[in-house]
């Protein structure tokens, strides 16, 4: 594996929450970022940080960093689609993208999960992983700028993601907001119990988009 492929469950491992197996293999994390200076650099405060302080300190923090504030949330699409409809068709086109790739989901977590995602970069070559990148990129420096803003550990992982992007990453428009009533109704499950999430969508496979595309003139 090439450093890059290395760093990409690297980081990966470090955006999830913090568990005392994470906090043990702390040690081989830093050596292996060492492979990469400037990389390191950048995550050596966020190692600092994993290392000193108490775990149930990092465990409420991560809580509140990502899974209470909405502009930080780990699930790529949040940020490109809010609660639309479209959401639901790019779950399903990620996840066909997966196994196109031969990685089957296990656990609970949403296809656009971050880690998830770079656990999936990671098992590929660089020529497939690169353009995938390239394409969540946006979503991901998004993600680190409200980071940085809030004077997050975190944001460097981030940072270091858009290094590696072999593009630049664009500017987001805020995502569609519907209100409670209106989130329910997309997002309850179905008569037949399946969550509107994950039902394949009419027509088949679509292209994995991580920012929203223009609209097409009527």
């Amino acid at each position: 594996m090439t450093h890059a492929m290395n760093q990409y469950q690297i980081l990966s491992r470090l955006l999830l929450y913090p568990e005392p197996e994470l906090i043990a293999h702390l040690p081989q994390v830093d050596a292996a970022l060492a492979a990469v200076p400037e990389q390191h650099a950048l995550l050596r405060p966020l190692l600092a940080h994993l290392e000193s302080s108490s775990l149930i300190d990092l465990q409420q923090q991560y809580v509140a960093t990502f899974d209470r504030n909405p502009s930080h949330s780990l699930h790529l699409f949040e940020h490109i689609h809010g609660e639309s409809r479209d959401r639901g068709q790019a779950m399903v086109d990620l996840m066909e993208e997966y196994k196109r790739h031969g990685l089957q989901m296990t656990g609970d977590d949403l296809p656009d999960f971050v880690p998830l995602f770079l656990e999936f970069l990671a098992q590929l070559d660089e020529a497939a992983s690169a353009p995938l990148l390239g394409d969540a990129v946006h979503v991901l420096a998004h993600i680190g700028r409200k980071l940085t803003a809030n004077g997050s550990p975190y944001a460097p992982v981030f940072t270091v993601l858009e290094r590696l992007s072999p593009v630049a990453a664009e500017m987001l428009a805020e995502p569609p907001i519907r209100d409670m009533d209106e989130a329910l109704e997309t997002f309850g499950p179905g008569a037949d119990g399946v969550e509107p999430l994950l039902r394949q969508a009419p027509g088949g496979v679509h292209p994995v988009h991580f920012h929203p595309q223009p609209r097409r003139a009527a």
